[in-house]
């Protein structure tokens, strides 16, 4: 079965795939917007809106794994943590400015927010299999 939380680390992962994808192809052709960034940012604001309301409806989810793989977990879960919280702003901007088209002043924040953002992005999904699939899974007891 196919959980909410798979969904958000879905739409999490896609965006990402989109949004290199754009990066790959703004290169080669030099062009100001590709259609791969418009679907990254439509698969975003899908992940944040069903991210805000799966986490308001089940509340806190706890990693109950021991030993070597718990400091690794809370650190990853730290940075990624932290990151979201700044990423979101600058998210907001970055799209903003070149919405307006001013891309002199959107190139230079957008230098920060792409890697920035795909550190988040992909750390979320790291997160969620490490919660929900890889570690939970094996220690499940039958």
């Amino acid at each position: 079965m196919f959980s909410h939380a798979a969904l958000n680390a879905s739409l999490n992962g896609a965006s990402a795939i989109l949004w290199h994808a754009g990066m790959r192809q703004f290169a080669a052709e030099k062009s100001r917007c590709t259609g791969f960034h418009d679907f990254s940012v439509c698969g975003f604001v899908g992940f944040l809106g069903s991210y805000l309301l799966y986490h308001y409806r089940v509340g806190h989810v706890t990693f109950h794994d021991q030993g070597w793989i718990r400091p690794v977990y809370f650190v990853l879960l730290t940075t990624h943590t932290i990151l979201a919280v700044v990423i979101v702003p600058m998210i907001l901007v970055t799209l903003r400015r070149a919405w307006l088209g001013k891309f002199d002043r959107h190139r230079i924040i957008a230098r920060w927010t792409l890697p920035l953002w795909f550190y988040v992005s992909v750390t979320g999904v790291i997160v969620y299999l490490m919660v929900y699939q890889i570690y939970s899974a094996a220690n499940v007891k039958p």
